[in-house]
């Protein structure tokens, strides 16, 4: 449960675990595609007067671009997330305040998963570390061998 009832937190911090489609519209606009659901846990705790911290954890899979070779490839992605929600008005303008409006019901963490997961997935990720990527002349993968190519370095 990602949503968590505020009348919950009465009694301390509220565990939150669940999980979020791979092609669930919060992750729309990122460049992010994920290969299996998100899989989310935390804990979610009452900090003062309409404030909540939220400390959690993400994992799961997402498809990427090699950057050297352009070979499609599955990689892990996980990390962590600190949020706090807040419903004063002076932090509705942090950027590190997800901002509530009164009167608060609910507690949804889902929208500081999608930042955190938007920051910390690269861009220029590698299928593997000693990928050998592209010749520069004639495009061959050389991570199945040397290319044929007539312009290939010379050896001396």
């Amino acid at each position: 449960m990602l949503r968590v009832d505020v009348r919950e937190l009465r009694r301390g911090p509220v565990e939150t675990v669940g999980s979020i489609p791979s092609k669930d519209p919060l992750f729309e606009g990122l460049d992010v595609h994920l290969a299996e659901p998100l899989r989310v846990s935390g804990t979610l705790e009452s900090t003062g007067s309409g404030d909540f911290f939220w400390r959690g954890h993400y994992e799961g899979t997402a498809h990427g671009t090699c950057r050297r070779c352009l070979g499609e490839f599955v990689m892990p992605v996980d990390g962590d997330v600190e949020a706090i929600f807040s419903t004063d008005p002076d932090l509705q303008d942090d950027p590190n305040v997800y901002p509530l409006t009164e009167p608060v019901a609910k507690v949804d963490v889902t929208p500081a998963v999608r930042e955190e997961l938007g920051l910390n997935v690269s861009q220029y990720s590698l299928c593997r570390e000693e990928c050998a990527g592209l010749c520069p002349v004639c495009g061959a993968d050389l991570n199945q061998g040397p290319c044929q190519c007539s312009v290939s370095p010379k050896t001396t």
